[in-house]
């Protein structure tokens, strides 16, 4: 179908826009609304929140009731509430409509994990995957340095404004584009939730899921405590900062495009194997040059990124391998416990820590003992399933 990955890339991508675009912001609206820095990163934190909730619910209904009605409410929603949080005039406002946004927002991403799987299988999957990585990984890349735009020439509810244009481009594409699942549920809508209890049961799924979630851990804490980092601690402005945070999302870019070039060479395991050695790695590097300096901290950390890149495709199509049924629901689970962890280490590094370096640094460093240590133990027990 014409238009299908940039469509799909781009419902993936609604997260990281709705997410960075306002990073730059942070420590002005702290100091403007006279609150402390973690008071405004509940910003992050309840979108996060909420959005992994909202996940939840979309995944089951997707399988009852197709995927292009729930896309349509969702991004309806995310569009209205962009708008509310343009005109929010005090964090609490801002957190509410932040949160709204989120129910929105959770659709596109849960749903178009969903749609890749309704379309594509195999290892055609796995490369449509690594594609949709590559474009959405742009979305990091742009939304700060967007948003550092958009705070020098105007104001930050402007911010939200294009977050709203952003969700009209996503609906009028969904509005284009056929329904992707061929045979819905004709289970009644009361046990459309039921779906999560056969995936709880599902032991090859939930380790796999368990795996793979926690490799992001780093990142989403990278996330939340960055714009503290190069603003407060390194002492850059808006700009510089929007800069080196694209720097390392560029990494993200980087290492789905190896992971689509490495492919042909090396097989998904070994992928997945290099990827969380590399996070184990990069932390360590963090810990030992961390706080050299804005590039003695970029630079690792911009390896602990690429190697989530590289592994992150092919463990996602490993993951959605192990369900034959419920395609929606799994990618729902999937996906809110990315952002359930990712809210766990937004929450840990926006703690009221004397230096959040050291601290990333060991979250990198023990989150890559960890997984890598539960890789070796997922394949030598064999635990994978038809993967």
């Amino acid at each position: 179908m014409k238009g299908t990955v940039p469509l799909l890339a781009l419902l993936t991508a609604f997260p990281a826009m709705s997410t960075d675009m306002i990073l730059p912001a942070i420590p002005s609206l702290a100091k403007a609304w006279n609150q402390p820095l973690s008071v405004i990163n509940l910003i992050l934190v309840c979108f996060f929140v909420t959005f992994g909730f909202f996940l939840l619910l979309y995944g089951p209904i997707s399988d009852r009731f197709g995927r292009r009605r729930p896309l349509l409410f969702g991004l309806s929603l995310y569009i209205i509430a962009s708008f509310f949080c343009a005109f929010a005039s005090n964090a609490p406002m801002l957190i509410l409509s932040r949160m709204l946004q989120a129910a929105g927002a959770a659709a596109s991403s849960s749903l178009s994990m969903a749609m890749t799987r309704d379309i594509f299988s195999g290892p055609e999957r796995e490369r449509i995957l690594a594609y949709t990585a590559v474009i959405m990984a742009l979305a990091p890349m742009l939304a700060p340095v967007i948003g550092s735009w958009v705070l020098a020439d105007f104001s930050w509810p402007w911010i939200f404004i294009i977050q709203a244009l952003m969700g009209a481009i996503g609906l009028f594409g969904v509005l284009r584009f056929p329904e992707t699942l061929s045979s819905m549920s004709d289970a009644p809508f009361s046990k459309v939730m039921h779906a999560y209890g056969r995936l709880m049961l599902n032991p090859f799924y939930l380790v796999m899921v368990l795996v793979m979630s926690a490799s992001l851990f780093p990142l989403y804490s990278f996330v939340a405590g960055s714009s503290a980092i190069y603003v407060n601690e390194f002492g850059l402005n808006e700009q510089k900062y929007s800069y080196f945070f694209a720097f390392n999302a560029f990494a993200l870019m980087v290492g789905s495009f190896s992971c689509l070039k490495l492919r042909s060479v090396l097989s998904s395991r070994h992928l997945i194997t290099i990827g969380f050695a590399g996070i184990l790695l990069g932390g360590f590097l963090l810990l030992a040059t961390g706080k050299h300096g804005p590039w003695g901290f970029a630079l690792p950390m911009f390896f602990i990124t690429f190697s989530i890149g590289l592994s992150r495709p092919p463990s996602n199509n490993l993951v959605l391998d192990q369900v034959d049924r419920d395609a929606g629901s799994a990618s729902s689970l999937l996906i809110f416990s990315y952002f359930t962890l990712g809210a766990v280490g937004m929450w840990l590094i926006s703690l009221e820590w004397a230096d959040k370096i050291p601290v990333l640094g060991a979250i990198a460093f023990g989150c890559g003992a960890l997984v890598l240590s539960a890789w070796f133990i997922v394949q030598k027990k064999g635990i994978m399933g038809t993967a």
